[in-house]
């Protein structure tokens, strides 16, 4: 048996399971003990409706552990192995993945929908009936069977508590400035909200060697911490009129490249003011189901030339970036341990969860070894 903290309905409690059944791995599969999971708002946002699910199903989807066994057809993997879980599944042969979009790839997709493995049956089970798993991940489980092709050795020196949030809020962060912005030296940018994402946009950009980098947010400790991952300058938008400000910074052009890592029709409507003629505004950040975003002067849009992109999960190929991750934080370029603000026990996920809207907390992360 193993403990997980199940969704059930939305808008309720998770609930703490303990008699989680899991089956073995199957052809292609891999089963995890797990050591970390990261918790991340797409969890909170399932929990709340907005991106809908079939439930029961485990939630979380950043991830590191042990393997603990493997299917057949499973190469470069041993039992033992330290290793962390992807956020999502590529398969390299489908209609988006040959055409260089793997993170769009249409294989993953239908699974996912479905809360089930490639095939859409399920590997556990609690009370008699099968449960479900966010994105063929379920990382809020002690055990628990992923595809292969979503998990990744992690390096001897890099501590699984760190390893787990590469999986998805750091893929998403850096793969935002990175790959799908691909910010050029010398670049402007300015991130809007600076949580546990909003920060790898901002140390992505300073990777990508960004001149100047504008963290917005209306808490002071982000910002603070924004600067300590490479922001040049900070906006308060609770003090400061965020427009004026940037365009004071930048010579009432705007900058090359916004980023909106909230979610909000407010905060969008401001990246697009901010961006310059030319420029682009990436929409990182999941909206409530339902929201619209307003543009009202579209002809002003179409003459000022100016990109509306949308970024799901930093627009990544995991087998280039998984790697480009351990590379850049053994070389120091890429801070990691800083983004871990506090470690609780599994059961403790529904507590920190409900103090996520005010928390100045990064990242918070599951140690199954206090639940143990």
């Amino acid at each position: 048996m193993a403990n997980a903290m199940v969704m059930v309905e939305v808008n309720h409690p998770l609930q703490y399971r303990t008699d989680v059944t899991v089956d073995d791995p199957r052809q292609g599969e891999v089963r995890i003990r797990m050591a970390s999971a990261g918790l991340c708002h797409s969890d909170q946002t399932v929990l709340e409706g907005n991106l809908p699910v079939i439930t029961p199903i485990i939630l979380g989807h950043e991830g590191a552990g042990f393997v603990d066994a493997i299917g057949g057809g499973v190469d470069g993997l041993a039992v033992g192995d330290r290793v962390l879980i992807t956020s999502g599944y590529q398969c390299h042969s489908c209609f988006t993945c040959l055409r260089g979009q793997p993170w769009l790839c249409e294989t993953a997709g239908a699974a996912s929908s479905a809360g089930g493995m490639l095939d859409g049956s399920t590997r556990s089970m609690s009370g008699g009936l099968p449960l479900r798993q966010l994105a063929m991940s379920g990382t809020f489980a002690e055990l628990l069977v992923v595809p292969a092709p979503k998990v990744f050795r992690v390096p001897d020196a890099m501590p699984l508590k760190t390893a787990c949030l590469i999986g998805c809020g750091v893929l998403t962060g850096i793969g935002a400035a990175l790959n799908t912005c691909e910010i050029r030296p010398g670049d402007s940018v300015a991130i809007i909200g600076c949580g546990g994402v909003g920060l790898n946009v901002v140390q992505g950009a300073r990777i990508a060697c960004a001149q100047m980098i504008i963290a917005i947010d209306t808490s002071s400790t982000k910002l603070e911490r924004a600067r300590t991952f490479g922001a040049t300058h900070a906006i308060d938008a609770s003090r400061q009129e965020v427009e004026a400000t940037v365009s004071e910074l930048t010579e009432t052009r705007g900058v090359d490249a916004a980023f909106e890592v909230i979610g909000l029709k407010s905060t969008m409507e401001q990246a697009l003011a901010i961006t310059r003629r030319g420029g682009q505004m990436v929409l990182v950040g999941v909206p409530p189901r339902g929201e619209l975003l307003n543009i009202q002067a579209l002809p002003m849009l179409i003459s000022q030339s100016k990109t509306i992109r949308g970024c799901w999960f930093g627009s990544s190929d995991v087998n280039r970036d998984v790697p480009r991750c351990f590379d850049l934080y053994e070389s120091g370029e890429l801070k990691l341990d800083e983004l871990v603000s506090a470690t609780i026990g599994l059961s403790e996920i529904n507590d920190a969860f409900g103090a996520m809207p005010t928390s100045d907390f990064i990242r918070t992360v599951v140690d199954f070894s206090q639940s143990r």
